[in-house]
């Protein structure tokens, strides 16, 4: 019997997400999202943010099936165009959607969605203009440190949002008007954050809101998902207790994560078509690329895999270091990088974490290779 245990990698497959790449092995590259997992996890986060609004941000993954398990743990959704408006509506006709996004048209300004997260005092008067009744918050970008973030789009000058200045030339055009509802304030000033460095940033925020005595304060996003350690998890039970101890009576307070809610369900599957030796450095072909899985080569990192040996004994390396490149004609198509591992032509090579921000971003028609499976585990 074939040893399926996997090789020297970055991550351990769960054995259902094993047993189903073995069965996929002749059908790569292809998607598995295991929506158990996804719902385990949901709830585990449902449970750590006791009286906190929690919105999915459907950016990270609008799959209708993660969208269908998630929503009995969310109270909404975050969207950010027309297009994804009308993918929800149609995948869950009654949920509530908070329109955010730093470039509206007028026509998305007139969607009727429960929130519209105002980027600017221009965005305002056209929402005035085009809109109403609809309730607004108003998107803050506070000049406040952010130390350690994968990527800031606040603390600072960005196209996100607008400064004290900008907040109060909104509040001014909402005076003597009844189109636009003001209900408080957003802020997604940073991703890549674990519980304490979010909730120094909450306590910036929820200070700015209550000198506007907002009463609704929606704190964005941005929880840690470690790609260097796969097992390490934003703790959501300290941020929980840590945003119950800053709410105020009368406050709703709301997050809205993306990536740390779905990153873990997905699951990249490929396969080794060659394996060669070029100047010195080993490098392993593989079914797809970032045609498909854009990650790596957004943030910059190695996407954490394993392998399954499903191939040919001795066509590849053993515990050497290989750079995992796609089927694309450019350099940038790289998954992995020097990683030490042992491969052969024909193994099975599952990238993990591939549950956000990866078939979605990706240039899908680059070069015109067939799409990936989609395979939904139940």
């Amino acid at each position: 019997m074939t040893d399926l245990s996997p090789a020297s990698g970055h991550i351990a497959i769960p054995e259902r997400v094993r047993e189903r790449a073995v069965r996929l092995a002749d059908a790569l590259p292809a998607y598995v999202y295991d929506l158990t997992d996804l719902d385990r996890h949901s709830a585990a986060v449902r449970r750590a943010l006791p009286g906190i609004e929690l919105y999915y941000a459907v950016k990270a993954n609008p799959d209708p099936a993660l969208l269908h398990t998630l929503a009995p743990y969310a109270d909404g959704f975050e969207v950010s165009s027309v297009g994804e408006v009308t993918h929800v509506r149609t995948v869950l006709p009654d949920a509530r959607l908070a329109l955010g996004g730093p470039g509206k048209t007028d026509a998305e300004l007139g969607l009727d969605v429960h929130r519209v997260h105002v980027e600017s005092p221009g965005e305002l008067r056209r929402l005035i203009a085009v809109g109403g009744p609809v309730d607004a918050l108003l998107r803050v970008n506070l000049d406040v440190p952010v130390e350690g973030a994968s990527l800031t789009m606040g603390g600072g000058a960005t196209p996100f949002g607008m400064d004290p200045d900008g907040v109060r030339e909104c509040l001014e055009l909402v005076r003597g008007q009844n189109r636009v509802r003001l209900r408080g304030i957003h802020a997604h000033l940073a991703s890549g954050l674990h519980a304490p460095e979010l909730l120094d940033l909450a306590k910036e925020v929820l200070a700015f809101g209550r000198e506007l005595d907002a009463t609704e304060i929606c704190l964005g996003g941005g929880m840690a998902v470690s790609y260097r350690d796969p097992e390490e998890r934003f703790d959501w039970e300290a941020y929980g207790q840590g945003l119950g101890y800053l709410r105020n009576r009368g406050e709703t307070l709301r997050v809205e994560p993306g990536r740390a809610l779905t990153a873990y369900c997905g699951w990249y599957l490929t396969r080794v078509l060659d394996v060669k030796r070029v100047h010195g450095e080993v490098f392993a072909v593989v079914t797809g690329g970032t045609h498909h899985l854009r990650t790596p080569v957004a943030k910059g990192h190695d996407q954490p895999f394993a392998v399954l040996p499903t191939g040919r004994p001795d066509t590849g390396v053993t515990d050497e270091p290989v750079t995992i490149v796609g089927q694309l004609c450019t350099p940038k198509d790289v998954l992995a990088r020097r990683v030490v591992t042992s491969l052969n032509i024909g193994d099975t090579v599952a990238f993990g974490l591939a549950g956000a921000y990866a078939w979605t971003i990706s240039h899908h028609d680059f070069l015109m290779h067939p799409k990936p499976g989609f395979h939904y585990l139940t």
